[in-house]
């Protein structure tokens, strides 16, 4: 189950980019969203600030919250979503392929990653991931099965996160994440659409829950000319 902050963060943020709020425009204020949302300021001042901190509004003192233009990229880094949710948001035709899922013993590199103890059980899941008819990404997923004690083909084909979620009724928190440029493997070759190139992006996350717990790990890797990374950063007051 989500925070209240955070799906009220969602609500609007999803507005945002479908250009139901206009670039310039100002968000209603505190007290009209705690009426809207039924919720405390407390509750709204964290959404706000979220909005903030990932570049959909600029906070001004004495005009309140101006909207910004909000870009649709391929990965954010100061979003955590899901492949489905990604996709949605960029308004693209999406499909899972399930290439393998499998509950094995996890490698000792599988292990230090999700630092548990070395032959440890983990959900090991190769998804494929089609984009408008063509297959450019190739996700390896490591979840600790401690806590993911089910998994199947079903739940891999629409979203694992939805499935924690909503089924298990647990709040993904936060995660880590580097990118990196490396040469392709047989792997990607034999099942991605590579058209010639002999490189990927891989994109390497650490996912946490909100309570700081470390449940995921995953490999990423993107065809190059599909892939577009979009950050917002903004500057500390004083620097």
């Amino acid at each position: 189950m989500q925070n209240k902050y955070t799906d009220i963060y969602n609500k609007i943020a999803d507005k945002i980019r479908k250009g139901q709020f206009a670039p310039g425009t100002k968000l209603a204020s505190e007290h009209e969203l705690m009426k809207q949302f039924d919720t405390s300021r407390e509750t709204i001042r964290k959404a706000l600030n979220h909005l903030a901190q990932n570049g959909f509004i600029q906070k001004i003192q004495g005009k309140g919250s101006i909207v910004l233009d909000a870009v649709k990229p391929d990965l954010r880094f100061s979003e955590l979503l899901s492949f489905k949710e990604s996709a949605e948001k960029m308004n693209k035709h999406a499909r899972t392929h399930v290439e393998e899922l499998n509950l094995e013993v996890a490698e000792d590199e599988i292990c230090n990653h999700l630092q548990i103890p070395a032959g440890s059980v983990v959900w090991k899941v190769h998804r494929v991931r089609e984009i408008d008819g063509e297959r450019i990404i190739l996700d390896k997923d490591y979840l600790n099965s401690s806590y993911v004690k089910h998994l199947s083909k079903a739940i891999c084909e629409k979203s694992i996160y939805q499935y924690i979620e909503q089924e298990l009724d647990m709040v993904i928190g936060f995660a880590k994440k580097e990118i990196v440029i490396e040469d392709s493997q047989e792997e990607d070759d034999r099942l991605l659409e590579m058209n010639g190139h002999t490189n990927v992006v891989v994109v390497r996350k650490f996912v946490y829950f909100d309570d700081t717990t470390l449940f995921q790990y995953t490999e990423s890797r993107h065809r190059p000319d599909k892939f577009n990374y979009v950050d917002f950063a903004r500057r500390a007051p004083g620097k």
